[in-house]
Order: C-alpha cells, then structure tokens, then sequence
C-alpha cells in the first residue's frame, strides 16, 4: 500500500470498512515504513510484529480504528505477553495481562505492533537512556523526539503508525508532540483511567492519550477511552457530547490569553517569540478575542512545592517494582537522575509529603483562577529551538544540569499537570530550518472540548498535513 503514510486511523479505518484494503495489508505496510526508518530513528524498541501479524488475520473489535497499527510506549501501560523496560536496565519483566487502558486501546480496533522508546522512567523531555539509546527525530535525525513519549511522537512522524500511546506527567505528550511536528493532547486529570492497574499515577500528575497527525485521531480515541470506570476515585466531569462532535462545531468567539512568560523570567528564543506573536494575530483574525497576558503565578514556589510529594511518590512506585523483581537495582543499574530521584524520595518524611500536597493545592488555586475569566491560554512548548542529541544528556550529565538544561528548553508544560487541566500542543509553526514550533494550548478544567473545536479550526485555517519530516520517504 505505498500511500499508506498519508492516511490517517480514521482514514485507514475507512479503507478498511469499505473493503478496500485489509487489516493485514496495514500491518504489511506498517512493518514496511518501520524496518525501512527505524534503523535511523531508534523509535520502536520492541518488534511485536507477529502478534501483529495474528491479530490482523483474525476477528476485530468493531472500532473507530479497526485494523489500524497502533504503538504503546514502554513505560506506564502492560501488554499481555511482551516485555516491560521503563526505558531501563533495571527490573525488565514481562507482563502477564493488558492493563485497563490497553484493553481500552483494544477496543477501539487498533492493532498492537511493538513498543516505543522511552527515557528511563519516563524523568526527561528528552528519550535518551543507557538502556534503549537515544530516539531522533524524522525532521532530523540530530535532534532530539522530545520526552517522554518520544519514540511514539518519532513513530508517527516518520508515517510507520498515524497515532500511537503516550504519556504526560510533565510535558511528556505536548513535548515530543512539539518537537515532531504532532498534535498532542494532555487530557484532563483521570479522563482516561487506567484502573484498576494506576496506583493513583503520580498523584493524579500524569495522564494517557496519544500523539497523532491530525486533531480527530486525538478526538476519536478519546472518546473510546475516556469514560469512567466503576470504582474509580476521581473520575472527570464528564464530557457533554462524543469529541468527534466537537471537531465539527465552531469554537465561537474565545478569549485568548497568550504570553511567552516563563519561570526563570529568561526570554525565549526570538525565533520563537516570533512564531507565538504570529500564532495571536491567526487568531485574531479569526475573530477571537486576544490580548497579551501571563499566568503570574509564582513559579519558583509552585515547582518547588511539588518536590517532596513528586519524589516520595516515585520512590514508593520504585518500591513496587523492587518487590516485584524481588532484589534492590545494582549501583550500574540506574542512571545519575534516576538514583539522585530514587534518593530524595527515601529522605522524604510523612510531614514533609503531606506539607508538599497543601501548599501544591493552595498554589493551583491560583493557576485555576486565571481561567475565570480566559477561555485559553496561549504559549509554546518549548523555549528554545529543538536542542541536538546530547544537549540533555540523563546518562552522562550531572542530574541537576540536566535539570538546568531542560528548564530551559521546556519552561511552559509543567504547571497544567499540577492543576489537571487539559492542554494540548498543535503544530503550527516551523523554524528557519523547518522544524516544527508546536504551540500550545491550555483551557479551563475537563474542558477539552474547547480545545479540540479551536484545534480544528486552525488545522482548516493553518493546515499542517502536507509538511513531511526529513525521514519520510
């Protein structure tokens, strides 16, 4: 199927209910693209291409994507019968059943074909690990696919899959979403449940969806998995009609605040600030309401309040896994970041957790409140052009200059995990050298909706769809 990249799921799916191709010629063509780009990429870093194969010969659910490749990220979510790494060398296992949200993602008609890159415990906006080897990026090869998420954001780039699993806990969709030239949406907290597997997911921080090329892939797969389990603790307001609707009705005039503030107070790039300025006048034009405005949240404080409860928590996640592997990981084991995180949260006391999560909750407050009179918020994702492999090194760098690093290059993500809100990055703008600029998009809580009728407003007005990455062809 040589025109297979240039279809979207709800495109392939179509195919596929019209009879004009089978779900097996899919898998064919995505195996293809895959063996033919992966060796340059370093995007898929398990092959479960005969599953694969299998899966597509016999019965499928009766879903908006029947018969479409799909990829998981290997980190977060477990695959019946394929490995599980983290993106590290330390506790490898192999999972004996799909957790909730996989046998969501099932559901919907997708078909499995491997796993994707990862840094080590999903920590960096950058997919660069001693265990699987730096993911690139198909605009170039030299520069990083952002992280966590980014072997998936790599995948879908370079057309061997059009959507694929990803997660966020602190950028870790809207990053490699940004730097591949991807829509990428962070859902609002506990849309998509992932019960009853989750363990409460960082404290509710970091959410599941997808990276994909077009806004109603996002849209369609959303709708299958972000309903409500019974049982589950703190489920989102739910929505008021299926996404794919939404997709199709105007946003209306919207109030639009858009700033290129960040927390150190550091200007952005100049390249930039030219594209988000560029980015306020499109919507304007289309008749929104728009005026320069920041957060003005203190940034320093809302980070720093998030500490003890971010590192308590994945040190209690490290403990769940330590037990399962049955031994403590070796000193060779683990990464600088990865020990230096596993370290601070082990010295976290009770007080100091619970004092973390008040002054985090009060501090949101403030973020929340911004949105009673905003519809949505306007800025990129990053805040320096796409840094080159190595920049930010988790491997060979001390943790806190890659910490100083990543700041730097991702200052704007961060604040709408702590708040739960939905936010999502769209790929409007290129560089000089034509690599994507994703900007970014947040609206008021479980309010997704707003997002995804303005996101597909400008993918009519600022088509992005015929742009295609250096690694393509």
């Amino acid at each position: 199927m040589d025109d297979y990249p240039n279809y979207d799921g709800l495109g392939l799916a179509e195919l596929v209910k019209g009879k004009q191709v089978s779900p097996a010629e899919l898998v064919e063509a995505a195996i293809a693209r895959a063996e033919r780009h992966n060796p340059t990429l370093n995007a898929i870093v398990y092959e479960g291409y005969e599953d694969a194969r299998r899966q597509a010969k016999g019965a499928l659910p009766d879903g908006p994507f029947t018969g479409v490749p799909f990829l998981i990220k290997d980190l977060g979510i477990s695959v019946a019968g394929w490995p599980r790494s983290h993106g590290s060398r330390f506790g490898n296992l192999v999972d004996a059943e799909d957790t909730g949200l996989m046998r969501r993602y099932r559901s919907s008609g997708v078909i499995p074909l491997g796993k994707t890159n990862t840094p080590e415990y999903g920590i960096t906006g950058t997919t660069e690990s001693a265990r699987l080897g730096p993911c690139r990026n198909p605009w170039d090869p030299n520069r990083i696919a952002g992280g966590s998420s980014g072997g998936s954001a790599s995948a879908v780039a370079a057309g061997i899959v059009p959507l694929a699993h990803a997660s966020d806990g602190l950028g870790s969709i809207r990053i490699p979403a940004a730097c591949c030239g991807l829509v990428g949406l962070k859902v609002t907290r506990d849309r998509n449940p992932n019960l009853p597997d989750g363990y409460d997911y960082a404290m509710g921080n970091v959410v599941d969806h997808v990276v994909s090329r077009t806004v109603r892939d996002s849209a369609a797969m959303l709708d299958v998995t972000g309903v409500p389990e019974p049982g589950s603790p703190y489920p989102a307001p739910p929505k008021e009609r299926p996404y794919v609707e939404e997709i199709t009705r105007s946003p209306g005039r919207l109030r639009i605040a858009w700033s290129s503030e960040t927390p150190s107070g550091r200007p952005i790039d100049a390249e930039i600030q030219a594209a988000l300025e560029r980015t306020a006048a499109l919507l304007k034009g289309l008749g929104h309401e728009v005026f320069e405005k920041g957060l003005g949240v203190d940034y320093r404080a809302l980070y720093a309040s998030r500490g003890a409860a971010a590192a308590a928590n994945f040190a209690a996640g490290m403990q769940r896994l330590i037990e399962e592997v049955g031994r403590e990981p070796e000193p060779g084991e683990l990464e600088p970041l990865t020990w230096a995180s596993l370290k601070a949260g082990r010295r976290q006391t009770g007080a100091d957790v619970m004092r973390s999560l008040q002054d985090t909750r009060m501090l949101v407050r403030e973020v929340l409140g911004f949105f009673e009179d905003v519809d949505v918020y306007l800025t990129p994702v990053l805040g320096t052009p796409l840094p080159e492999i190595g920049h930010i090194d988790p491997v060979n760098l001390e943790p806190r200059e890659v910490n100083r690093r990543q700041g730097r290059v991702f200052p704007f993500t961060p604040p709408f995990n702590y708040s739960g809100q939905p936010s999502m990055s769209l790929p409007l703008e290129t560089d000089a050298n034509g690599l994507p600029i994703g900007m970014m998009f947040t609206a008021r809580y479980a309010d997704e909706a707003t997002l995804f009728r303005l996101a597909a407003q400008l993918e009519k007005e600022a088509p992005w769809a015929d742009r295609r990455p250096q690694v393509w062809g």
